[in-house]
């Protein structure tokens, strides 16, 4: 009976973590995350503004079929809402259907800016990026049917 007693208590000791185990695995985990975390936020950015500009572009290619049936871009009080409804202000386009099932917010949820006339071209789509306003870069630049 003594002899099991020995054995029993290198189960106990063996049974666990040391503290210097749990303290090495924690930075190993720290110096991991702060690698890879940068990077998965960077892409983040990218992704949101080529979503926003392939927005751009179908929103563009609804308006051009707006005025291929109605000889003209909505006007400016009518807005990319005529896309989806028909616009209740003149001029009333003589041949409407609906040209997008429903208009997307950009992917900072705000509506996509629309210009007519444009300051770049006939009319101008745009998200004004991540921070909402008007110029910027990176992040914060504006993304329009100009690019």
């Amino acid at each position: 009976m003594t002899a099991s007693r020995p054995f029993i208590a290198r189960l106990r000791r063996a049974a666990g973590f040391t503290l210097i185990e749990l303290m090495v695995v924690l930075v190993i985990i720290g110096v991991l995350a702060a690698l890879i975390v940068p990077n998965v936020l960077d892409r983040t950015d990218d992704a949101r503004a080529t979503a926003a500009r392939t927005d751009v572009h179908n929103i563009m290619q609804a308006l051009k079929l707006y005025k291929l049936d109605n000889q003209r871009f909505p006007t400016a009080e009518q807005g990319l809402q005529a896309l989806v409804a028909r616009p209740a202000t003149a001029p009333a386009p003589a041949n409407w259907k609906p040209y997008l099932e429903k208009l997307p917010n950009d992917p900072w949820g705000r509506p996509y800016q629309y210009l007519n006339p444009g300051v770049k071209g006939e009319v101008d789509v745009m998200s004004f990026g991540a921070d909402g306003q008007s110029g910027g870069e990176g992040k914060n630049a504006d993304i329009g049917s100009w690019q």
